[in-house]
């Protein structure tokens, strides 16, 4: 079953509604503005393959199969930026770059095994400037792994423009998928009270 742009926005409203409502006691990460380009890049990932995301990882949940009322449940119980599922291979993590060398063993494991999956992580431009980035990268790479990157630009680390937090930006390897969205809502919430 494919999951349409309307589907994904609307999605994401509601859970906009119930935490502005407060039903949600945990902090929530909303996407927002990429939905064409996500649409298009999960065509390539097979059900079967592996997917890796942060905490703004709805999109990607429903993208790789996770189903809406499923999701929407653990987002109440507070975990949305803990979203796993074991049956559909898909997990993410909060902690920056903390994905990373997790989808990384995941991918050697996949190797060793012959198993004929792919894994796919998702990051953000804060996170491709990490040392934790390069270094998996580059051990991926040197050992031929089935781990391809995304790389979700919007042009900040957290709430800061990338290029200020980093001085500036390292060039994109053309063997990772990137692009450019502007962020629709802000790093945590909605928008609608300030939190720090």
């Amino acid at each position: 079953m494919s999951v349409t742009k309307e589907q994904l926005i609307n999605f994401e409203k509601k859970v906009k509604k119930v935490y502005e409502e407060g039903k949600i006691l945990a902090p929530v990460h909303l996407s927002g503005n990429n939905e064409d380009i996500l649409i298009e890049i999960f065509k390539k990932i097979d059900r079967e393959d592996w997917v890796f995301s942060s905490w703004r990882n709805h999109y990607h949940a429903l993208l790789h199969g996770i189903d809406e009322h499923e999701l929407f449940n653990k987002i109440l119980d507070g975990r949305s930026m803990s979203i796993n599922s074991k049956d559909r291979n898909f997990y993410s993590s909060s902690i920056v770059g903390g994905i990373i060398p997790i989808a990384l063993g995941a991918a050697l494991a996949l190797k060793r095994n012959k198993a004929k999956k792919t894994v796919w992580c998702f990051i953000g431009d804060m996170t491709f400037e990490t040392g934790i980035f390069h270094e998996c990268y580059k051990y991926s790479r040197n050992f031929d792994l089935p781990l391809k990157f995304v790389v979700e630009d919007n042009d900040l680390s957290t709430n800061t423009p990338t290029e200020f937090a980093w001085n500036k930006k390292s060039t994109i390897p053309k063997d990772i998928i990137y692009y450019k969205y502007e962020r629709l809502y802000p790093h945590h919430g909605t928008g609608s009270w300030v939190l720090f």
